[in-house]
């Protein structure tokens, strides 16, 4: 998931995998839901970074109720111990989980996505506001030499990655 690149001969920097998730298909809320079911599926700590306090609680209740046969633990700022909680959803730049994976959405961004094994800005394609700042991102962060990727979600479900 990391990697590490050589910016000099006496210097080396870790550098995030970011992956750009374009959603074309489904909300934002049930797309978050169906990348973290994948992330606590794998294993891993997510910390979902939102442009608000009030959006984390909506992401909050859309977590509860997104499938009804399956159960995707997270806490917000309302409930107590974020280290405890294997998805924690704020608008607070600060990884209180211990999170490996940071999901951007909103527009959000991390001051320090290098602190993340990896980083899923997930934008909503259909809104060309969103995708316009999405794209600023995109070029933010190669500028800064993280490793970026791709990934457009399918009419029938899933992702593909374009080159």
């Amino acid at each position: 998931m990391r990697s590490i690149t050589k910016i000099d001969r006496k210097s080396y920097s870790v550098v995030t995998e970011i992956s750009f998730y374009n959603l074309l298909h489904t909300p934002l809320d049930c797309a978050i839901a169906e990348l973290i079911e994948k992330i606590l599926g794998g294993g891993y700590r997510a910390l979902v970074l939102v442009g608000s306090e009030e959006r984390a609680e909506i992401l909050c209740n859309v977590l509860w109720t997104y499938d009804a046969t399956s159960f995707l633990p997270h806490g917000t700022a309302c409930d107590a111990n974020p280290e405890m909680q294997p998805v924690w959803i704020t608008s607070d730049d600060e990884n209180h989980n211990l999170a490996d994976i940071l999901i951007l959405t909103d527009g959000a961004t991390a001051d320090e996505p290098m602190k993340y094994n990896r980083c899923l800005d997930v934008f909503d394609g259909q809104n060309e506001a969103a995708a316009a700042a999405a794209r600023l991102r995109w070029s933010a962060y190669k500028a800064h030499g993280h490793a970026l990727t791709y990934w457009q979600q399918k009419k029938r479900g899933g992702w593909e990655r374009q080159v």
